[in-house]
């Protein structure tokens, strides 16, 4: 029998706040920059393998509605990472993805985010030619950790 992946309703939480924004396109991404572990082998093929804590940082886009309420929530947000840094609260996000498999079994796929900052300010355009990019708001984030839950 075919394997099938029924996927749809993502939501997407950033400290504890539901994120209801989301403009086009891909909506949320997450990336791991780095990897989990490092192996090198030597003399008579011994090896030798070391684990990489920053394999588990993540770098998340977030791309939202400009002006849109989330929009405004996490400028705030973002202000206050400016202006007070050192009393910032990092930031913690949930971004679950539902996926069902054709016969009425759903599976939680849930990425789990700890110890959040801000990555880059967020970027604007004018442009007079029609571009819809001009009214997203994109925010890159980056996660101390980031791990993957399934239920």
């Amino acid at each position: 029998m075919a394997v099938v992946a029924m996927t749809g309703s993502d939501t997407i939480t950033i400290n504890n706040r539901l994120i209801t924004g989301g403009a086009d396109g891909n909506v949320v991404e997450i990336t791991y920059p780095n990897e989990m572990s490092v192996i090198k082998t030597g003399k008579n093929g011994n090896s030798i393998i070391a684990l990489n804590e920053t394999g588990l940082q993540a770098e998340v886009v977030l791309r939202l509605i400009r002006g849109c309420s989330d929009d405004k929530y996490l400028n705030e947000q973002l202000n206050l990472y400016q202006n007070y840094f050192a009393s910032f609260v990092l930031m913690n996000a949930n971004f679950t993805k539902q996926i069902g498999d054709g016969l009425g079994v759903v599976t939680a796929d849930v990425y789990i985010m700890s110890g959040g900052v801000f990555g880059k300010q967020v970027e604007g355009k004018s442009n007079v030619e029609g571009d819809t990019e001009q009214s997203v708001a994109i925010y890159n984030l980056k996660f101390s950790t980031a791990r993957r839950a399934m239920t």
